[in-house]
């Protein structure tokens, strides 16, 4: 495995630092601010001007679709291998990512579409979400069952004549807030009589489908996060045509594994990016304050803390770097166990080191003159986005039990 990134991506990577310097880290407060306003005026959900106004300039300089590999409708799109350290230096701040149309949920649902739906399918959301003209959203989790067993889900798909006909409640929909977004992708159960991961199916369901409903925007440490949003929604008796199931009924699960490999990673990818800076800012903080007459820097609890925090995140970033590696080349379902791990130990390493950049900053670190207590609340998020730690955790070790089972004649 060469990990070494190629002139390619070296010159992509100084063009992505250059734009974040130049675009991204003087504007953070005025991201913030134009969302408060809106909320001032009485709707949050309203898409931030700063954010189109720097899309064009992303797209200009080749900095746009860079996560969809192999898609002839995004040439420009990068292997994992190749994206992982752009990725990871969105992810320095959380919103960067849609300047780049580089943000979730919109990556994993334009993957699915390209990897599982119809060239109408493709032409009439997957080209629109490609030029950044509309959003999406991808609604699994239920509100009323354990959805880190998705085999849990109720929501109820029925085929009549030549409709699907939908019913059921979802939560966690994030993107969902966003006027833009215009297309949902559902899971939900074709078949309850069938074999336990052949029930489900997944299906295309237009934003104002008669009998879709939002009920409310849920909360994430007490912010809405507009204008993204993450919402509860009602599917009522709404209708579909039945061209818009994906790839057939029952393959609900299979999807879901194409499609949550990559989003895991990608995830991974920013965790990474946001335990750097985190540890960036903590070692100018302690290096600029001066505590019982001598910088914080010198005191052996931060420097044993910083020491700690950089072999994580070189831990965490080569790890990320061979399961992007074997996605590349041996596919999703070889590298189970590579994404399984990452995915436990990135937003563990990001919490872990942005807590300890908080403290580094006393008060000062969980308000908002600093981006680190809303880096910290993204990033624990993650650790039940996608599936939670104890899942990932479960299936990793039932992959090594395997490989060292004992013959019950021996």
């Amino acid at each position: 495995m060469d990990f070494e990134y190629s002139p390619k991506v070296k010159q992509m990577q100084a063009r992505l630092l250059a734009f974040m310097e130049e675009h991204i880290y003087p504007n953070e407060h005025k991201f913030y601010d134009e969302i408060a306003a809106n909320r001032a005026k009485g709707n949050p959900w309203v898409p931030t001007q700063l954010v189109e106004q720097l899309k064009p300039k992303a797209r200009a300089d080749g900095l746009w679709n860079l996560f969809l590999p192999q898609s002839p409708r995004a040439p420009e799109g990068l292997s994992n291998l190749e994206y992982a350290p752009l990725c990871e230096i969105m992810g320095r701040a959380p919103w960067s990512a849609e300047v780049f149309n580089c943000s979730a949920p919109d990556t994993g649902n334009m993957e699915t579409i390209e990897r599982y739906g119809s060239e109408a399918h493709k032409d009439k959301w997957l080209t629109p979400l490609l030029r950044g003209e509309i959003r999406s959203a991808f609604l699994m989790t239920e509100p009323t069952v354990a959805s880190s067993d998705a085999t849990n889900i109720e929501c109820s798909i029925r085929r009549e004549g030549s409709e699907y006909i939908i019913n059921g409640r979802k939560w966690w929909s994030s993107g969902a807030g966003d006027p833009r977004c215009a297309i949902y992708i559902v899971m939900g159960k074709t078949d309850p009589n069938a074999a336990r991961h052949a029930q489900q199916s997944m299906i295309l369901v237009p934003a104002g489908t008669p009998g879709v409903k939002i009920v409310r925007a849920l909360t994430v440490f007490g912010q809405d996060d507009a204008p993204h949003g993450h919402m509860e929604i009602e599917l009522k008796n709404a209708r579909v045509p039945a061209e818009n199931l994906l790839l057939g009924e029952g393959k609900g699960f299979a999807i879901a594994q194409g499609r949550l490999g990559p989003g895991r990673i990608h995830h991974c990818m920013r965790s990474i990016g946001a335990a750097e800076r985190a540890l960036e800012l903590m070692c100018k903080r302690l290096n600029n304050r001066v505590a019982f007459g001598k910088a914080i820097s010198t005191q052996g609890v931060w420097r044993e803390r910083i020491a700690e925090a950089r072999c994580m995140i070189e831990q965490a970033r080569l790890l990320t770097l061979k399961a992007a590696y074997m996605m590349d080349t041996v596919g999703n379902k070889v590298a189970k166990a590579e994404i399984a791990m990452i995915k436990i130990v990135a937003p563990n390493i990001s919490t872990r080191i942005i807590d300890w950049a908080i403290q580094a900053h006393g008060g000062a670190g969980v308000s908002d003159d600093h981006p680190l207590a809303r880096s910290y609340a993204h990033q624990r998020t993650l650790r039940l986005a996608d599936g939670p730690d104890e899942v990932h955790r479960n299936a990793l070790a039932k992959l090594e039990l395997a490989k060292h089972m004992v013959s019950s004649n021996n």
